[in-house]
């Protein structure tokens, strides 16, 4: 955890314009950084060049905090942010943290997103989503449920991938009823 001096400059350093001042601030935050730091990276998505965009998705897919859940998904919340959940979603299924309060929200974002970003919430599902709870899962039901109602013509890939994901919850909802 880094010092309230050295937040403000890393704060300062992941705002610059100048791309070598942005880099070096990154490198900072593997040994410096915490969750708080993730909108910042998350916003450097966006307006990043090729090289700070991979570096953000390098220290995103390695998090192994698992306060970083609740600020990334907070993040993926905002609508303003849209434009790169589906990178964003590509680095959760890396790390190995518990995302099992999060389930409707991937299941959510899977039948309202394209193809890629319901591949990847599958992918979650499959990899993070470890101790879901009775409540987490009745309420990714309902997303499906309302999908499906709403939805009847998709193409066969989401098909497939919403399928799949109806399976991983029914399984979930299964070890729980015992």
């Amino acid at each position: 955890m880094a010092s309230e001096k050295k937040r403000k400059e890393l704060i300062s350093a992941l705002t610059s314009s100048e791309e070598s001042v942005v880099v070096k601030a990154l490198n900072d935050l593997e040994a410096d950084g915490d969750a708080s730091f993730i909108p910042l990276m998350i916003n450097l998505l966006e307006t990043g060049s090729d090289q700070v965009i991979g570096m953000v998705v390098e220290l995103l897919s390695s998090l192994k905090d698992s306060s970083a859940a609740k600020e990334i998904i907070e993040v993926l919340r905002e609508e303003e942010n849209a434009s790169v959940k589906q990178l964003v979603l590509s680095t959760i299924w890396n790390t190995n943290i518990d995302y099992s309060e999060y389930l409707p929200d991937f299941v959510l974002w899977a039948c309202e997103g394209d193809y890629l970003i319901a591949l990847d919430c599958l992918t979650i599902i499959e990899n993070t989503v470890f101790n879901a709870e009775e409540r987490h899962i009745l309420e990714a039901q309902w997303h499906l449920k309302e999908f499906m109602e709403g939805n009847p013509e998709m193409s066969e890939q989401k098909k497939v991938i919403i399928s799949d994901i109806a399976s991983f919850i029914k399984s979930a909802d299964m070890e729980i009823d015992g």
